[in-house]
C-alpha cells in the first residue's frame, strides 16, 4: 500500500514537472516568435539580414526585388506581394505642383501599408533627384552636372549632395537615382548634361556627391554605407559605357575594347564603391552588341566579384524589356536573362504582376536557383538596414522646412557662378566688355532664355522633359540683372530681338540670353547641335548694332563659330537651375570673377564629333580646360 502510494506521488510529480516545463517551453517558443532578431537595431546588420531572410516566403522575396510606379501601387498590392520599392518616374507626382505635405502624405501612405504587412519590411521610395529633388515644386534646383564639372570643386558637389538628401528625406524619399557618373564622349547624346565631363578623372572627383547624399564612409568601410536618417541611398549610373555609344545615340551600342571600357567608362565606379555607394543602375546601352541588362560578365563577374560591390544592382525603367528587339517581345526570356545576369531589383514599373509571376515560376521549376534570389534579397535588405528604415520608416517632420531653404538656394547660387565659363571677352585687345557697368544709363536684355525658369533649368525639372515658364520658384537671368544694376539704370527687355527696337535706342550694351529647349534622354539626341533659329536671330540682330555679351544656356557645347565674330563677350552658363539669375549676375557685373573651366571640348563643327581631349586629330574651337578670367579683385564696379 505504501509503495503504491509512493508510486502515485512520483507519477503526479513527474506529470506536474513535465506540464510545468512544457508550459515554459511553449512560453519560450512564443517569446522567440515575438522577438524578431532582424528588428533589433543592436544586432549586426548581417545577422539581421539572415534572420529576416529565413522567415521570408518566395513571394515575399520576389516582392522585395520588385519596384513599381506610384500610379499603380496601393495598400492592397503592397501587402499582397510584399513590394520592396516604389518610384516616381520623371514628373510622376501626387498632384500638379504638389506641396511638400502632399508628397509626405503619399510616401507615408505607402509606408504604412508596408509596415502593416506580415514581416513589416519598409519600402524604399526612389526618385530621379539628379540636380536637387527636382520633381518637387519649390525645391532647390542646382546646375546640371555638365556645369558642376566646370567648377572642378568636389567639396561644392558634396555640399549639393547633402542639401539634396535633406530635401528628399523631407518628403519621405529615401532613395535617389544619382549621381550619373557617365563619361560623355559625344555631345550629340541627349544625356550629355548629366555627365560631369569627357574626362574620367573629373568624373571620379565628382563622385563626392555620394559623400553628400549618403554621408562619408569611415576609413576602411567595406560595403554600402548611409550615415544617418537624414541621408539617402545613392545610385551610381549607368553601368557601364552609356556615355560612349555610337553617334551619341541614347541606349545605343558602345563599341570599345575592354581596356577602353575600364579606363574611360568604368573608372569612377571603383571610387563610388569605395565611398559605400548603396546601389548601381544598369545601362540601357550595349557593350559590343551585348545588352548591359543581360551582361553576366560585367554585372556579376566584374561589378560584384572583381570590384566587390555589395549593394544591389537595379534595372533602368522597363530596362529588362529592352533586352529583346523589339522590346518586350519575349518577356519571360527578358526576366530570366536579367536576373541571371545579376540584376537584383527590377524597375518594372507597371507590369509587376507579370514580372512576379514569371520569376516565381522560373524559381519553382529550377530554371533560376534560389541562391540567386537569396543573393538579390540579401543585397536589398542590406541597403534597407543601412538606411535605418526599419527604425525610422516615415518622413521626418523636422526636415520639411529644408525644401527650398535659403541656405540651399545660396549654395545653388554659388554653384552657378563657379560653373560659368568665360569663352570670349573683347573683339580685340583692350576692348573687353566684362565686367558689365552696373551704373550704365540704359541696357538691353534680349533672348528666349532671359526670363524663363523652365529653360534655365532644362530637363528633369518638375517634369521628365522639363518645361517652359514659371514651372517652379526661382530667379530668372532678367530678374538677376534687374537686381544687380543701379536703381538709375533703365533695363529694357524683349524676348525677340527686333531691329527697330535695337537700332532706334541708345543702349550702353546688351545681354543676349539664348540656348536649347529643355529635353531628357533620347528626346535630346541631336545630330546638328545648332542654336534654335530664334536664338541665332537674337545674336545677329542685337550684336550688329550694340555691344553685346551672349550667354548660352545649354546642356552641351553648340555650334557658335559662325556667330563668334559678332560677339563682344561669350559665356557658357550650361543649365544653371533656379538660382541662375543671381549667380550669373554676380559674375557678369564683377562681384566675382569667372573661375569655370570647360569640362568638355567645344567643337567647331559637328563633323568633328566625336572629338575628345587627347585625340590624334584635335582641333577644337575651345579646348578642354579653357576658361578666361576678367582679372578683377572681386569688388563691384
Amino acid at each position: 500500500m505504501a509503495m503504491a502510494l509512493t508510486s502515485r506521488l512520483v507519477l503526479v510529480t513527474l506529470v506536474a514537472f513535465l506540464a510545468f516545463h512544457g508550459t515554459r517551453a511553449k512560453q519560450s517558443s512564443v517569446s522567440r516568435d515575438r522577438y524578431r532578431l532582424y528588428q533589433d537595431a543592436k544586432r549586426p546588420v548581417e545577422d539581421r539580414i539572415q534572420d529576416l531572410l529565413s522567415r521570408m516566403t518566395l513571394l515575399e522575396k520576389i516582392g522585395q526585388m520588385t519596384q513599381t510606379e506610384r500610379t499603380v501601387t496601393n495598400h492592397t498590392n503592397i501587402r499582397e506581394f510584399g513590394l520592396g520599392s516604389i518610384l516616381s518616374g520623371g514628373g510622376s507626382a501626387p498632384a500638379e505642383n504638389a506641396s511638400v505635405f502632399q508628397w509626405d502624405n503619399m510616401t507615408n501612405y505607402f509606408q504604412r501599408a508596408a509596415m502593416s504587412s506580415r514581416l513589416q519590411i519598409p519600402i524604399n521610395y526612389g526618385i530621379d533627384a539628379v540636380h536637387g529633388n527636382n520633381n518637387i515644386y519649390g525645391a532647390t534646383i542646382f546646375p546640371h552636372n555638365i556645369g558642376l564639372g566646370c567648377t572642378r570643386d568636389s567639396d561644392l558637389v558634396e555640399r549639393i549632395g547633402t542639401a539634396t538628401a535633406l530635401e528628399s528625406r523631407a518628403t519621405g524619399i529615401s532613395y535617389v537615382f544619382a549621381p550619373c557618373i557617365a563619361v560623355c564622349r559625344d555631345p550629340r547624346w541627349g544625356r550629355c548634361y548629366e555627365s560631369y565631363s569627357e574626362d574620367p578623372e573629373i568624373v571620379r572627383n565628382m563622385t563626392s556627391l555620394i559623400d553628400g547624399l549618403q554621408g562619408r564612409a569611415p576609413p576602411g568601410w567595406d560595403g554600402p554605407y548611409v550615415e544617418s536618417s537624414d541621408r539617402v541611398a545613392a545610385c551610381a549610373k549607368h553601368f557601364v559605357g552609356d556615355g560612349g555609344t555610337t553617334d551619341g545615340i541614347n541606349g545605343n551600342n558602345t563599341e570599345v575594347s575592354y581596356d577602353e571600357l575600364v579606363n574611360i567608362h568604368m573608372k569612377a565606379y571603383k571610387d563610388a564603391i569605395d565611398k559605400g555607394v548603396t546601389t548601381i543602375m544598369a545601362s540601357y546601352s550595349s557593350w559590343n552588341g551585348v545588352k548591359m541588362h543581360a551582361n553576366h560578365f560585367l554585372l556579376t563577374k566584374v561589378l560584384k566579384e572583381q570590384l566587390g560591390f555589395k549593394g544591389f544592382i537595379i534595372s533602368d525603367y522597363m530596362g529588362i524589356d529592352q533586352i529583346t528587339d523589339p522590346p518586350g517581345v519575349n518577356y519571360t526570356y527578358s526576366v530570366y536573362a536579367g536576373i541571371q545576369a545579376g540584376l537584383d531589383m527590377i524597375m518594372v514599373p507597371f507590369a509587376y504582376d507579370q514580372f512576379i509571376g514569371n520569376l516565381t515560376q522560373m524559381v519553382k521549376s529550377g530554371l533560376i536557383p534560389m541562391s540567386r534570389i537569396d543573393d538579390a534579397v540579401t543585397r536589398i535588405l542590406r541597403v534597407k538596414f543601412q538606411l535605418g528604415l526599419f527604425e525610422r520608416p516615415y518622413s521626418d517632420n523636422k526636415l520639411k522646412l529644408s525644401v527650398g531653404h535659403d541656405w540651399h538656394r545660396q549654395l545653388s547660387r554659388e554653384a552657378v557662378r563657379k560653373s560659368l565659363v568665360l569663352l570670349k571677352n573683347g573683339i580685340y585687345p583692350g576692348s573687353r566688355l566684362l565686367p558689365l557697368n552696373r551704373h550704365a544709363k540704359k541696357i538691353l536684355v534680349v533672348g528666349s532664355h532671359a526670363n524663363d525658369i523652365g529653360l534655365q533649368c532644362g530637363g528633369w525639372t518638375i517634369h521628365w522633359q522639363g518645361g517652359f515658364g514659371d514651372i517652379t520658384p526661382g530667379t530668372t537671368v532678367l530678374q538677376g540683372i534687374q537686381q544687380a544694376v543701379s536703381p538709375t539704370t533703365e533695363v529694357v527687355y524683349s524676348e525677340r530681338a527686333k531691329k527697330s527696337l535695337i537700332k532706334d535706342q541708345d543702349f550702353d550694351y546688351a545681354v543676349v540670353v539664348v540656348g536649347e529647349p529643355p529635353y531628357a534622354e533620347s528626346q535630346g539626341d541631336n545630330t546638328n547641335l545648332t542654336i534654335p533659329l530664334m536664338g541665332t536671330h537674337a545674336i545677329r540682330n542685337t550684336c550688329r548694332y550694340v555691344r553685346c555679351v551672349v550667354v548660352i544656356i545649354s546642356g552641351r557645347p553648340l555650334v557658335i563659330e559662325p556667330y563668334l565674330p559678332m560677339m563682344d563677350a561669350l559665356v557658357a552658363a550650361w543649365l544653371p537651375g533656379t538660382e541662375a539669375g543671381l549667380g550669373i549676375a554676380d559674375v557678369l557685373f564683377g562681384a566675382y570673377d569667372f573661375t569655370g573651366k570647360l569640362s568638355r571640348t567645344w567643337f567647331r563643327s559637328v563633323d568633328q564629333l566625336p572629338m575628345n581631349v587627347g585625340d590624334k586629330y584635335y582641333d577644337p574651337l575651345f579646348p578642354f580646360g579653357f576658361g578666361l578670367s576678367m582679372g578683377i579683385d572681386g569688388t563691384r564696379n
